[in-house]
């Protein structure tokens, strides 16, 4: 199947079965602004806690904050968003659609990657174990023209991002032949910039009222109760400070679903440490947090870095940690070295001493820091694209069916256990709710009994339930009940007694945690 054609499907099923709705939809909607529904709500905590709980509770130098949306305008010029936080826009005047010039760009060099990645898997379906790649890919032709035009255009490309060159970024669309998704034409305006925060008036008159911004990253608010957290926590270099919370970007190119949206959630730490440590806690945090994706089991190959070809104005070293989506490779997460940048201009803007006392060696200095910072919402579609599954299964000895499941990983489902009475007669109903009763302590559980067991199985599948408890005749007589498994459809039998025991094994987070 086309993988666009997967990922269409996937936003259907995030709306069918309650996960993503569009925000304000009786009213037409609201572009790029999603509203989580009561399957997604329970996904997306999941994932924080995950997030939160590896961060705070498994590491002792990292405690964890809640600054506010709304802060002092200052800050955003001393961190340097109201001088330099812009996306370089390009229109397309037939189709009257606007892009993101360096989007626009990195596409095209992707399809030259993709063309000479072709060239490459058919010469080594022809050749097979003979076949020696790096002679390929130095001597055929056609790579090798491929190849230059790859690194002649990402050459420009990057030393126009460095000198903030909108011209240069405007003619190599052009002498690209880069044309328009829609219109398919290249009929260019000129590249400019447009600054990605939104403002608000604080005030309840309007003449006197002063501009603030929402936040459009949650990383600031870090940054200035560095102090606070650092004295009332009595915290010592190397430490962290965690936090989770909305974040709000004007994105004009607003586009593929969850993956770029006007409101968001990030879950970001800053890690502070001492001048000099850097490159050390840099590669440290790179691999921490690549093992904390990988713990999920969505499979290795699907991850990848990819370091940044132009660095942010506060960096000297940044990376994404990026997740094959059905639409392609995608940031998921970043790890930045923000050096002292943002302690130091927030000293400078604030004129209020912003340093660290070193007990052991007697000195004062301004931390330097390492950043990662995971984008909630892109995390949450990481997992809901990775589990969607369409397969043909046997439903109780009949002809093969189509089954759409979302196999999420059992700590993170949303319902990680249903309890099912066989019928709606003879008692079953009032057992299955005697133990639906003694389980939603410990797990988040859902009861149904509407409709016949397959249909219902369905249903769970089809939101991700892993485990589904089917109360019969037989649990009158023995105490005992079907244990039905999502991802394999195997059927135990167990005691009710065991079932918290059993379940606990199956969907826990603390075991998850442990494996990290």
């Amino acid at each position: 199947m086309i993988q666009e054609d997967i990922f269409k499907k996937i936003i259907a099923h995030c709306k069918e079965y309650g996960f993503i709705f569009p925000s304000s939809e009786i009213y037409d909607g609201l572009g790029a602004v999603y509203d989580y529904g009561q399957n997604g709500a329970e996904l997306k905590n999941n994932i924080r806690r995950y997030w939160w709980d590896s961060m705070v509770r498994l590491n002792e130098n990292i405690v964890g904050i809640d600054s506010a949306i709304f802060m002092h305008p200052r800050i955003w010029e001393a961190s340097g968003h109201v001088s330099a936080f812009n996306d370089p826009l390009i229109d397309n005047r037939d189709s009257k659609k606007r892009y993101r010039a360096d989007q626009l760009i990195e596409e095209h060099l992707e399809k030259i990657e993709d063309k000479i990645q072709k060239e490459v898997e058919k010469a080594r379906q022809k050749f097979g174990e003979a076949f020696d790649e790096q002679k390929f890919r130095t001597t055929h032709p056609r790579v090798l023209e491929n190849q230059k035009k790859y690194d002649d255009t990402k050459k420009r490309y990057i030393t126009a991002l460095e000198k903030e060159n909108l011209k240069d970024l405007h003619q190599i669309i052009l002498d690209t032949g880069i044309v328009c998704p829609v219109s398919g034409s290249k009929n260019w305006t000129d590249v400019r910039k447009f600054n990605l925060m939104f403002s608000t008036q604080l005030g309840s008159v309007s003449d006197d009222a002063n501009t603030i911004y929402l936040r459009p990253e949650t990383a600031q608010g870090i940054f200035v109760n560095f102090l606070n957290v650092q004295k009332t926590g009595r915290m010592k270099i190397p430490f962290g400070i965690a936090q989770a919370g909305k974040a709000f970007r004007n994105e004009i190119v607003a586009r593929q679903f969850i993956l770029r949206m006007r409101e968001f959630e990030q879950m970001g730490m800053q890690f502070f440490i001492k001048p000099g440590t850097e490159t050390e806690w840099y590669n440290y945090w790179k691999e921490k947090r690549m093992r904390w994706h990988k713990a999920l089991g969505m499979g290795d190959h699907k991850y990848r870095y990819h370091d940044h070809d132009k660095l942010a104005h506060y960096a000297n070293a940044a990376c994404d940690i990026e997740f094959e989506f059905p639409i392609g490779f995608k940031e998921v997460e970043g790890i930045h070295s923000r050096t002292n940048f943002d302690l130091g201009n927030h000293e400078k803007f604030s004129g209020k001493k912003i340093q660290y006392f070193d007990q052991d060696t007697n000195e004062s200095y301004t931390p330097y820091v390492i950043e990662t910072s995971i984008g909630l919402d892109r995390m949450f579609f990481t997992i809901i694209s990775n589990s969607y599954t369409e397969e043909k299964v046997d439903w109780e000895g009949s002809a093969k069916e189509e089954r759409v499941v979302l196999k999420i990983p059992p700590a993170l489902a949303p319902v990680q256990l249903a309890v099912l009475p066989l019928t709606r007669k003879d008692g079953l109903p009032a057992k299955a709710r005697e133990i639906m009763d003694r389980m939603k302590f410990d797990f988040n559980c859902q009861y149904e009994e509407k409709d016949s067991i397959g249909k219902r199985y369905r249903r769970q599948d089809a939101i991700g339930t892993p485990f589904c408890i089917t109360i019969d005749h037989q649990t009158l007589e023995d105490d005992t009940v079907t244990i039905r498994y999502r991802d394999t459809l195997k059927q135990d039998r167990a005691a009710v007694e065991k079932l918290p025991e059993i379940m606990g094994d199956k969907v826990s987070l603390q075991k998850l945690l442990k494996s990290l």
